[in-house]
């Protein structure tokens, strides 16, 4: 991609918090800072991801079927750490790049979800290289409480939406990828909801004891979800699950934690900022 390009999306996505228009609408989307090899510059480029279970997203070393591995893949040789933004979090992470069997399952993986990275690997002539890059440092976002909680419920909409989409165009099966986008996106949600239960809404008890009822409803909520969740992960399991099912799993998913979320955002937002 021209420079000017890369400047343009990532200008787009800090401004929007992740989301984009033009080739990544719709899709999942990083920006990583890499050390340049040779110059010791720092270089960001902006790349698609797929999820891989919670503990690390992978990245894929098309260069858009260039002859020649990318820039920010060399820098990674040179030096494995690099920052990684995705919207709503900004962490370092230690790029690992897959070997052997690994990489090929994940490569297989990736291009039964979108051909297009079996047909960049034909038109480069060359092996294409998959990193995963595990976070070796997290926190919350910078900013006042409130808005980083809506900015965190927000990425969910954002991949429950992107979700939704895969499984319509799933065609008459579902790849294993899309499975592990759907479970590395439930168990984000239950790591999110147990950090509040035991965490954010306990601080908010203890000092405000008129949020009471709004506390329980919202802990009520949350185990709604979670039997959802569950429902959805067991699903998930069944080798003959259609996507039709899928969705119609996904759709009540979404209805009740979009109401929820807003309900949370509507009563906590403003005292916590």
């Amino acid at each position: 991609m021209p420079n000017d390009f890369n400047q343009q999306i990532i200008h787009e996505f800090r401004a929007n918090r992740g989301k984009v228009g033009g080739p990544f609408e719709g899709g999942r989307l990083l920006l990583l800072t890499t050390t340049g090899a040779r110059t010791g510059r720092r270089h960001t480029t902006p790349l698609g991801y797929l999820p891989d279970g919670g503990e690390r997203v992978l990245i894929i070393a098309s260069a858009g079927g260039a002859p020649h591995h990318p820039a920010w893949y060399h820098n990674l040789l040179a030096d494995p750490q690099a920052t990684v933004e995705d919207g709503t979090f900004t962490y370092q992470a230690k790029a690992v790049v897959l070997q052997g069997e690994e990489r090929e399952r994940v490569f297989a993986r990736a291009v039964e979800a979108d051909p297009g990275w079996g047909d960049y690997q034909v038109r480069s002539g060359r092996t294409l290289p998959v990193v995963a890059l595990v976070p070796i440092d997290g926190g919350p976002p910078a900013g006042r409480m409130g808005d980083m909680l809506r900015n965190v419920h927000d990425a969910f909409r954002r991949e429950l939406a992107v979700i939704r989409e895969e499984v319509r165009t799933s065609g008459p099966r579902l790849g294993a990828q899309l499975r592990i986008n759907c479970l590395t996106m439930c168990q984000g949600l239950h790591v999110h909801h147990s950090h509040e239960d035991r965490g954010l809404f306990a601080a908010l008890e203890s000092r405000y004891p008129e949020l009471a009822e709004v506390l329980a409803r919202l802990r009520a909520e949350h185990v709604v979800v979670q039997r959802l969740l569950e429902q959805l992960q067991t699903s998930l399991a069944d080798d003959g699950l259609t996507p039709e099912t899928l969705l119609t799993e996904v759709d009540r998913l979404t209805q009740e934690l979009e109401a929820h979320l807003d309900y949370e955002e509507e009563q906590l937002v403003a005292l916590l900022n």
